[in-house]
């Protein structure tokens, strides 16, 4: 279930809540009571490698044409 994060405009305390995608923009109460929050805009992290900071993929047996490979019998 996605997460999405909230600030408290009263106390200026920041909290997360869990709920469904349909329920995103519902208003969520502080943990503290306060009613006057707003939602925060929050960004996706992914993890991995870049394809430029990947070593480069080595492609072919090097030259020399079909022979080259070893495919001519």
């Amino acid at each position: 279930m996605p997460r999405y994060d909230f600030r408290c405009r009263e106390c200026g305390s920041t909290f997360e809540v869990s709920r469904s995608m349909t329920a995103a923009s519902d208003p969520a109460p502080c943990p503290d009571g306060h009613d006057d929050t707003v939602k925060l805009l929050t960004t996706v992290a992914v993890g991995g490698l870049s394809s430029r900071s990947a070593a480069p993929a080595r492609v072919g047996g090097g030259g020399g044409g079909c022979c080259g490979g070893g495919c001519c019998g």
